[in-house]
């Protein structure tokens, strides 16, 4: 019995017409025969849950650098929230629950250690510039398994590129810009929902906000605890969904410009205060040592566990590396090249 096509079956009944079905997938970038059980976006969420880059992602900064807190999240739980939110509005709307997963999963295996603030400085040092959602998308096409990638179909590769919106509109606002999935489109709007709200929790338990500050204008649409919140949030983007005919991914005004105005809310009293900001400043420097350093001593990349493959520049090999760190790997590297350690007798 062929159980992957008993599911594939199984899809035609019970997913949306605009649900991208297992069976229509546009495939891989190499062909590879099928597997008997899973279908070809079960396949892809198996291999970037099994791959090396998502396992890194429990030791990479979210918000604070290296929290000592154990309830503190880091961009592995941050994912893993992205994943539940995302895989709630797929449900709710008989969209493909495995592709939406493996973007949810996938999304952020390019981000650097550090943040964005490890993004920021690979983009001025990179010639032609460093995102960490091009990262993510080289690192399924050509880093992962030694320079073979994950293989894996369009359609994933094609949300994990067109998930992020950095400080831009929630909603793509062109064609070119949107997901060519409704299940890439869910992921791009999970991932803010996501952190607005875990960011939130942890800059409270961190003592940097209490929960009564947050403006009075925006708890009269999201909700004033985190539960109500993340259920508003979803609720909404739901909603507003299936009004819109399912044809595309929604939020209502009132809540796009609430969630923006928490983000810029959070960017201001979270992301940008001094008691956050200053240990970022430190482990950019120390990032741009380490590039600095790798560039002028090829030899030393490599023994530090650089690669380069074919046609990739020095540069561009040696930010594969750095953005491929965790945070305790690049600071352990940098105390090592850089700093006096202590002798050991013979």
């Amino acid at each position: 019995m062929n159980i992957r096509k008993h599911i594939e079956a199984r899809e035609k009944t019970i997913l949306s017409e605009h649900a991208c079905h297992s069976v229509d997938s546009v495939g891989r970038q190499r062909e590879e025969p099928f597997c008997s059980v899973r279908t070809v976006f079960q396949h892809d969420r198996d291999r970037i849950l099994h791959s090396k880059s998502f396992r890194r992602l429990k030791h990479k900064t979210q918000v604070f650098l290296s929290p000592e807190g154990d309830h503190y999240r880091t961009r592995l739980t941050h994912t893993l929230e992205v994943s539940q939110v995302a895989r709630t509005v797929a449900r709710a709307l008989a969209l493909n629950e495995d592709l939406t997963e493996a973007i949810a999963l996938g999304h952020d295996l390019g981000h650097t250690p550090f943040g964005h603030a490890g993004e920021r400085v690979l983009n001025e040092l990179v010639p032609g510039g460093f995102r960490h959602v091009a990262q993510s998308l080289r690192v399924v096409e050509c880093l992962e398994k030694d320079g073979r990638g994950l293989n894996l179909t369009l359609e994933v590769r094609d949300g994990i590129l067109k998930h992020s919106k950095g400080r831009g509109p929630l909603l793509a606002p062109d064609s070119a810009s949107r997901a060519m999935t409704l299940e890439g489109q869910i992921v791009r709007l999970a991932d803010i929902i996501a952190y607005v709200n875990h960011d939130l929790d942890d800059a409270v338990r961190g003592g940097l906000i209490r929960q009564e500050e947050l403006p009075a204008e925006i708890i009269s649409v999201v909700g004033s605890s985190h539960a109500e919140r993340i259920g508003r949030m979803v609720s909404d983007l739901i909603e507003r969904s299936l009004v819109g005919g399912g044809t595309r991914i929604l939020l209502s005004a009132d809540m796009d410009e609430a969630i923006r105005a928490l983000r810029a809310w959070l960017f201001e009293r979270v992301y940008q205060v001094d008691e956050v900001h200053a240990d970022f400043v430190k482990a950019s420097r120390m990032l741009r040592e380490l590039f600095g350093y790798f560039v002028e001593n090829e030899d030393v990349f490599f023994e530090a566990g650089g690669r380069r493959f074919d046609g990739d520049s020095l540069e561009v090999s040696v930010a594969d590396f750095i953005a491929g760190m965790t945070d305790r790997f690049a600071l352990a590297l940098y105390s090592r090249i850089f700093l006096p350690q202590p002798w050991k007798p013979l």
